[in-house]
Order: C-alpha cells, then structure tokens, then sequence
C-alpha cells in the first residue's frame, strides 16, 4: 500500500535544485523525489569508471607502482647523466 511522506526543514537550495530537476525530466517535484529514491534505493551500487578500472586491475593482481618507479628512476637517471 504506498504510503506518503514527508521531509521537513529541506534547505531552499535543495528544494530550488529538485525543481529544477523535476523540470528537466518533466516530472512534478513530487515524482522526481520518488524517482531519485527508487534509483538509490533499489539498483545496486554502481562503481565510477575509475573505481571500475581499479577493480579490474586489482583482479589482475599487478604489482605495477614498484616496477614502474624502477622505470621512471632509469629514465631519469640517463637524462640527468645519473
């Protein structure tokens, strides 16, 4: 049975953001809320695309920051005469 609620003392700005929102979406203030809620509430937690790209390489398990310090060392040390 849906029920109604209700958020009390919003800041202006974020009231004047979800209209703006809502406005966008041709939504009513009122759907775009429940529209953000069944977004955050329901789907799983999605990673960014960095956070996607760190996973990935976690799972390749890569011992990359020490190979490539050595790297960035050699090529310094040759320019520099080292």
């Amino acid at each position: 049975m849906p029920v109604n609620i209700s958020i009390e003392n919003a800041p202006d700005e974020l009231v004047r953001l979800l209209k703006e929102r809502a406005k966008r979406n041709h939504r009513s203030m009122q759907r775009e809320a429940l529209a953000i809620l069944e977004e955050v509430v329901q789907k799983p937690k999605r990673l960014t695309p960095l956070q996607q790209l760190l996973a990935e390489v976690r799972k390749l398990n890569m011992n990359m920051p020490d190979e490539a310090a050595q790297i960035v060392r050699k090529l310094r040390d040759e320019r520099h005469g080292g």
